[in-house]
């Protein structure tokens, strides 16, 4: 019985099984490339890995910042899974997801709406070669209002998925003011919105002594409702990255069919990141950029 079904498989033409490859993902072209000579030779074909690289990828190659040298559309795939392009003058950072094809994008900081982040008293612009992947990034130095916000279209994105949007960050050593009171965090597409909340930076208890004494009472009273305002609508907690970052989740949003009309697959994707009440002191947040990635694609 299987011998017989292996040389029905050898039987069918090489671009008949292109074609049902690439109704499969990159994965599981890949395992069933072990099904018969016919099948792993389509599966190296670049008629089957055009299938899987995005529509407009030739366009994002042509932006990137450095040569994109390949000799298959396969290794064309794999080289952006394993090495993110800088594209658009170095200010975003795209890749594929290796198992599905799907695409993110790192919006850098320049590439954001940061309020007053053109005034240097508030925020300076900084390189750090030795661990950010842009040329610049944004540090706080002392303001009352926090307002971060970025923008993609639905159409650089993948079809049918689900995605999440992390703000990407790190807190200085010598930062203050951004645990005493939760961020407002939304992320919106049309008429959709989804607000919540999050957190940079857990209390440190080796501050709280210091900010009582420039806070006093208030410094308490704001803890306090920043515990209440959490239990009832659940902040987002700060985790750290494989790339030595901070991150923590704005929102998520689904991309449906791009160009169907249905309003779900057209448009932008607005996020922020937000503290503008109790108008407190804070300083010392470095924002690298915001990262739209996919968190599960749906069939």
């Amino acid at each position: 019985m299987g011998m017989s079904v292996r040389t029905g498989m050898d039987a069918l033409p090489e671009s008949c099984v292109s074609m049902i490859l690439s109704f499969t993902s990159p994965a599981e072209a890949c395992r069933l490339s072990l099904v018969s000579s016919t099948f792993l030779s389509a599966a190296e074909s670049d008629v089957l890995w055009a299938r899987f690289l995005p529509p407009n990828h030739a366009g994002i190659i042509s932006g990137s910042a450095a040569p994109v040298e390949f000799s298959s559309k396969k290794e064309l795939f794999l080289r952006l899974c394993d090495r993110p392009l800088l594209v658009d003058g170095g200010r975003k950072s795209f890749k594929l997801e290796r198992s599905a094809g799907t695409v993110s994008f790192i919006l850098s900081a320049r590439e954001l709406s940061i309020k007053w982040s053109d005034d240097p008293t508030h925020w300076i612009w900084k390189t750090l070669p030795e661990s950010s992947r842009f040329k610049e990034v944004a540090e706080l130095r002392t303001i009352d209002r926090i307002e971060i916000e970025g923008s993609i279209e639905t159409k650089a994105l993948s079809p049918h998925t689900l995605y999440g949007a992390h703000l990407i960050f790190k807190v200085s050593d010598s930062a203050f003011g951004l645990d005493l009171m939760p961020f407002e965090t939304s992320v919106e597409m049309g008429n959709w919105v989804r607000p919540g909340t999050a957190r940079l930076q857990c209390p440190d208890q080796r501050k709280r002594c210091l900010e009582s004494l420039l806070y006093a009472n208030r410094s308490e009273m704001l803890r306090k409702h920043w515990e209440t305002e959490r239990d009832s609508r659940g902040g987002k907690a700060p985790g750290e990255r494989e790339d030595g970052w901070m991150e923590v989740e704005l929102g998520e949003f689904f991309i449906g069919e791009v160009g169907d009309g249905d309003g779900d697959g057209d448009g932008e994707v607005k996020m922020s990141l937000k503290q503008v009440k109790g108008y407190q002191l804070k300083g010392g947040l470095v924002v690298e950029g915001i990262e739209v990635r996919p968190k599960s694609p749906v069939h």
